[in-house]
């Protein structure tokens, strides 16, 4: 019998276990790699009597995976917000499932447990860009502006350390970022000694920005905006939170970054207006690997041919 940890790379997955392990702590076999590895349950290669934990992947995406690992007598606990499809009945698996779009994976963990972690919870829901649902899981905590604003940025960064095309484009493997982090029982005392990690995140986080705030719009309408990025290291690191960003700055505006890769296939991050958080799912779900939730959602591999497709596609998309 083995426990087995299978989460997002993003600031989303890597907050919602940080919560589980301080609650129950495991040495579990960790499942996880960049944020856009979401088909993760597969790779359990779960045995019977194992305890299989998922996070902050699509059910739908991991439907496979998970009836071979209920099929092999493992036990699955899965915790999500994505788009979940239909979800089978059976004993050994257990969910909290919620795709409403001021929800994350860590808000839902943080339910589970009372809020025995709740700062873990409000530096992942930053990380998700759900600022309001963070601001209100944190004004019990009794946070002064400056710890509120050290966990919004810890969560940014967090998020973007999980975005690139291999873990090389990375500063740390998500894994490992987990390892480091799991230990503190709130985010504030990571940071407080571990300052050398939250320095080289921030550092990066805020190079990387600067080179994409100098890119102009490749196309733009009266309530769209879409960018392409090179393809080089720090636009496939930026991509996912400069989306984020853009939201935050033109809240009426949706937005999509798109980054150029070297098989001329286009990774795509796809921001509803936060003003109406919806649609980005079913938009990106129209092309080959796309998915995602309505508000946040992306593709990881748009076919060059089809780049003016998805580019018309996400103007009709909020233009009306």
């Amino acid at each position: 019998m083995a426990d087995i940890d299978v989460f997002n790379g993003d600031a989303d997955g890597i907050c919602a276990l940080i919560q589980l392990r301080n609650a129950d702590p495991r040495q579990s076999r960790l499942v996880t790699g960049l944020k856009r590895d979401i088909a993760l349950v597969d790779r359990a290669d779960a045995a019977s009597g194992d305890r299989i934990t998922v996070l902050d992947v699509s059910f739908d995406t991991n439907r496979q995976g998970v009836q071979k690992a209920l099929e092999a007598g493992a036990e699955i606990f899965y915790v999500d917000h994505h788009f979940a499809g239909e979800i089978p009945r059976n004993e050994r698996l257990t969910t909290i499932i919620d795709t409403d779009p001021d929800v994350c994976t860590s808000l839902l963990v943080n339910g589970h447990l009372r809020g025995r972690y709740a700062h873990w919870a409000v530096t992942g829901a930053f990380g998700d860009n759900l600022k309001a649902s963070a601001q209100a899981i944190a004004r019990p905590l009794g946070l002064t502006e400056k710890q509120l604003e050290l966990l919004e940025s810890l969560g940014i960064y967090i998020n973007y350390n999980g975005y690139g095309s291999s873990l090389d484009d990375l500063h740390f493997d998500p894994a490992a970022l987990f390892e480091l982090a799991r230990p503190y029982a709130t985010p504030l005392a990571f940071v407080e000694e571990a300052p050398d990690i939250f320095a080289e995140l921030e550092g990066g986080y805020r190079a990387d920005m600067a080179a994409a705030a100098a890119i102009e719009p490749e196309r733009e309408t009266r309530k769209t905006a879409a960018f392409i990025l090179p393809n080089e290291a720090w636009a496939r690191r930026v991509s996912g939170v400069y989306s984020n960003d853009l939201a935050n700055a033109f809240p009426q505006r949706a937005h999509a970054v798109l980054t150029e890769r070297a098989d001329g296939t286009y990774l795509v991050s796809v921001r509803a207006p936060l003003a109406n958080k919806r649609g980005a799912d079913e938009l990106c779900r129209r092309f080959p690997t796309g998915g995602g939730r309505g508000a946040a959602a992306g593709i990881n591999a748009l076919p060059g041919d089809q780049l003016d497709a998805f580019m018309n596609s996400f103007a009709a998309s909020y233009d009306s």
